[in-house]
């Protein structure tokens, strides 16, 4: 088996009122690897706490216990800027809405993560060119989101997304707000571009077929992951 990217281990969460007086725990002693180049899915209903657990797994959230380990590195005690280098470095996000930067060209929006990592601006947008060339959007360098489709905002968000080649993509339903055929092309394009560049993927969805399509497809019920195999 390929190395661990992922390591969840004995993960929980529990939101609280306020007040205190009312808490709603929503991830139980959740333990999940994920290994390179490997996809995995999670479904469940509304509010069962799936972009909580991913949240926590990009370091986004805090579990109120248990250890999220990334490339071998235990990240319990990491100073906000530690968690910072880690996201930037080694993951890469797509979310139901873009989430681009509305004065952005899509060129600016997909060089925008090798530029901050250091590259020069013209071999920055270089790569990002040729990216998203191959994401049919070479004719779209210029526009700004607002001047793009749905679907073609998803297409430059799964760019930034792999243009430093992560470790790990984290994708959280990010067909949700598309007609079906641009749908098809996003979930398309992802698969096909974290397998080629050997990308760890873990996806939210609740869109049932979509998520068959991973590696491992998991659903998360009862505040606990349940294999689909």
């Amino acid at each position: 088996m390929n190395e661990a990217i992922l390591e969840l281990v004995g993960v929980s969460k529990t939101f609280k009122s306020p007040s205190g007086a009312v808490a709603l725990e929503v991830l139980r002693n959740i333990s999940l690897t994920l290994h390179r180049g490997e996809s995995v899915s999670i479904s469940g209903r509304s509010g069962s706490g799936k972009s909580t657990l991913l949240h926590i797994a990009a370091l986004v959230e805090e579990a109120d216990s248990g250890k999220v380990i990334i490339n071998g590195q235990d990240t319990a005690g990491l100073s906000e800027a530690g968690r910072a280098a880690l996201r930037r470095d080694h993951m890469g996000f797509i979310f139901q809405n873009s989430m681009l930067l509305e004065d952005f060209s899509a060129l600016e929006n997909t060089a925008f993560p090798l530029m901050l990592s250091g590259m020069g601006r013209k071999e920055a947008y270089d790569e990002a060119s040729a990216l998203l060339d191959r994401l049919g959007l070479g004719g779209r360098l210029d526009h700004r989101p607002f001047e793009l489709s749905g679907g073609e905002r998803q297409r430059v968000a799964l760019a930034r997304a792999v243009i430093n080649k992560p470790s790990i993509v984290f994708a959280d339903e990010p067909t949700g707000a598309l007609d079906e055929e641009s749908a098809a092309q996003v979930e398309d394009m992802l698969f096909e571009a974290v397998s080629s560049l050997g990308i760890s993927l873990l996806l939210v969805t609740h869109n049932t077929a979509f998520a068959a399509r991973s590696s491992r497809s998991l659903t998360l019920t009862h505040k606990e992951l349940v294999d689909n195999a």
